[in-house]
């Protein structure tokens, strides 16, 4: 009987080593390092806390897997709220991340936690917990009736806004024209309603007055200034001048103002048309008065007193029937 030699190439001997090599390197080799891990998470501190929003923090290990993440959060560890969700990318080292939350309430503990997902699945951060601002104290204030007939009433009131506005003191304070003595403190302090409202009752307005309210807190809380216009009180009437189509139209003004111009218009689909003018001539202390015969039709007439001193506004008188 014949026997046979089976030989073995040069190529075929290095293919069975390789062969032989990976065949030992996978029997060796962990299971978790021939398949995707789950992202690595560390949830970390909140940044920028206000009183309705913070800056969520944390680091994302995507694993060499495309990993996205994103925060849960709420007033217990059952969260309830989501963040949007971003990328954290697919690279084999740890990564700075970070989202915003808005929505808050002042003043209130909130829990949030780093979730992180890749196609291996998710991995869930500790839990964290985060104190949200007070709301900080604001005045918003508004005078009215704006403007006030001189030496008429007015009210200033508005309302201190923010955490803890109830029942604090604040006060009045004012700065009348020509504006040169800064504010002064006016009347007696108030203490703001439970929904923090307030309401200042002034009498006997004169001069155009700059108004601001203040917190007795150190340092106070000021209101935006409310300029109060104060408007010349204008009384008019009309009688006849003893000419057909003519009338007198007088009267007087407060405060005495003796120089400033008097207009008196014919009103005509809602605008004035000039049909004379006279000045204001001394009467007494507190009053000036004005006179003049003026051509007439049938139709409704107004005086029209131009102030320009600063320390009161322009005003009309009311309107006269010419028939």
């Amino acid at each position: 009987m014949r026997s046979f030699r089976w030989t073995v190439g040069p190529r075929c001997a290095a293919a069975l080593r390789c062969a032989a090599v990976l065949a030992a390197g996978a029997a060796v080799l962990p299971a978790t390092a021939l398949a995707a891990s789950a992202p690595t998470v560390s949830t970390g501190a909140a940044r920028e806390i206000g009183y309705g929003s913070a800056v969520l923090t944390g680091s994302v290990d995507p694993n060499g897997s495309d990993a996205s993440y994103y925060f849960q959060y709420g007033v217990t560890k059952a969260y309830g709220g989501q963040t949007v969700i971003a990328d954290a990318g697919a690279g084999v080292h740890t990564v700075s991340v970070r989202l915003p939350v808005t929505g808050l309430q002042p003043l209130t503990v909130y829990h949030y936690r780093l979730v992180a997902v890749n196609a291996a699945g998710p991995s869930i951060g500790a839990d964290a917990r985060l104190l949200t601002t007070k709301v900080p104290l604001s005045l918003q204030i508004l005078a009215s009736p704006n403007p006030v007939l001189f030496g008429g009433p007015i009210t200033v009131q508005g309302t201190l806004s923010g955490t803890g506005n109830g029942n604090r003191v604040v006060v009045l304070q004012a700065s009348s024209f020509p504006f040169t003595a800064g504010f002064q403190n006016v009347g007696n302090p108030l203490v703001t309603n439970a929904g923090g409202g307030f309401s200042f009752p002034l009498l006997g307005m004169t001069l155009t007055t700059q108004f601001r309210v203040a917190t007795t807190t150190n340092p106070p809380v000021l209101s935006p200034v409310a300029l109060e216009s104060v408007a010349v009180n204008v009384s008019s009437h009309v009688a006849s001048a003893g000419r057909t189509h003519y009338a007198r139209i007088f009267g007087t003004v407060s405060p005495a103002l003796d120089g400033m111009q008097v207009g008196i218009l014919r009103i005509t689909h809602g605008h004035g048309v000039l049909v004379g003018g006279t000045i204001l001539h001394h009467r007494n202390a507190t009053s000036s008065k004005f006179s003049r015969v003026v051509r007439v039709t049938h139709g409704v007439y107004r005086v029209l007193v131009r102030v320009t001193n600063g320390a009161q506004v322009s005003n009309y008188g009311g309107p006269l029937l010419i028939r």
